[in-house]
């Protein structure tokens, strides 16, 4: 673009309070600045900033073309750290806190030995953006509306399931209403939407803890203060060690855990984790015994 300096120094000053600041910023003359903003005017035959005093403030018309520069830097950020990421051979994924603790993180040295490539996660859940924001994938559970038209993978469906350490089992003696239901914050429906699915109503008059995560319900749960609802591949690595049991078995939330990608057509690196987690996470669904509680009998 022939004027794109003068463009990139207008996004600078735009946001500065003075032509002082941008330059400093630019490490260039102030002069330069003014000459190159001058440049610009002239160019789209608009004036862009008024002076008050010492400070420079933008016009109707600065305020409008701020908005499409930040946006085409922002797009030419994103650009040059994909050109990074491949060379650096990196990828960054946003995941669930609660499934990025329990589950991915412990799996990551798996997908390194066989790709190479490191893994930057980065914890949220519910509507993500892609691309800008520097994020190339996100893994989901599919319990709210999509806002962008990303491309969707489905990884697996989720059971869920109520889980409490064998000691604090043995403790309320197989008596459902002595349990106390740990519930988090992110997550306040669980238990309600497992006892609909699960036909059961013997739960109201329960005693409640709730806590600001998931994985806090999780180690309260090891430690024997009640019972957690357990979402599968939140759960797997403790059940399987015996630090929980499944005393009701799993059933299927109707949700499923999905992964967000701005196209169909991914890169090389984003292919190869695309890959390994679907294959590894599309395993992970309780045995038909866990979903019968039968090995807590």
């Amino acid at each position: 673009m022939r004027h794109l300096k003068a463009f990139h120094i207008f996004h600078v000053a735009a946001s500065s309070s003075s032509y002082s600041e941008a330059a400093s910023k630019l490490n260039i003359t102030h002069g330069a600045v003014s000459k190159q903003i001058k440049v610009l005017e002239d160019h789209l035959s608009q004036a862009l900033f008024y002076r008050q005093g010492r400070n420079v403030y933008l016009t109707k018309e600065g305020e409008l073309l701020k908005g499409y520069t930040e946006q085409a830097f922002m797009a030419l950020d994103t650009g040059v750290n994909k050109l990074a990421q491949l060379k650096s051979q990196h990828l960054d994924v946003s995941c669930e806190p609660t499934l990025t603790m329990r589950w991915l993180m412990p799996r990551l040295s798996d997908f390194h030995q066989l790709s190479g490539a490191d893994v930057r996660l980065s914890t949220a859940g519910g509507p993500v953006t892609l691309g800008t924001s520097g994020l190339s994938l996100a893994i989901r559970r599919d319990d709210f509306e999509l806002v962008h038209d990303y491309h969707k993978t489905m990884l697996v469906e989720e059971w869920v399931g109520p889980v409490c350490s064998p000691a604090y089992w043995h403790q309320v003696q197989n008596d459902v209403s002595k349990i106390k239901l740990l519930h988090s914050q992110t997550r306040p429906m669980a238990w309600g939407s497992w006892s609909s699915l699960y036909g059961d109503a013997s739960l109201q008059g329960n005693t409640h803890q709730t806590f600001a995560h998931f994985y806090f319900c999780f180690q309260a749960a090891v430690d024997g203060l009640g019972a957690a609802m357990g979402s599968y591949p939140l759960v797997v690595d403790d059940l399987k060690r015996g630090n929980l049991i499944a005393p009701f078995g799993f059933v299927l939330s109707k949700h499923n855990y999905i992964l967000l990608s701005q196209n169909k057509t991914q890169d090389d690196l984003e292919q190869k984790f695309s890959h390994w987690l679907h294959q590894s996470l599309s395993q992970c669904v309780p045995t038909q015994a866990e979903k019968d509680g039968s090995l807590c009998v």
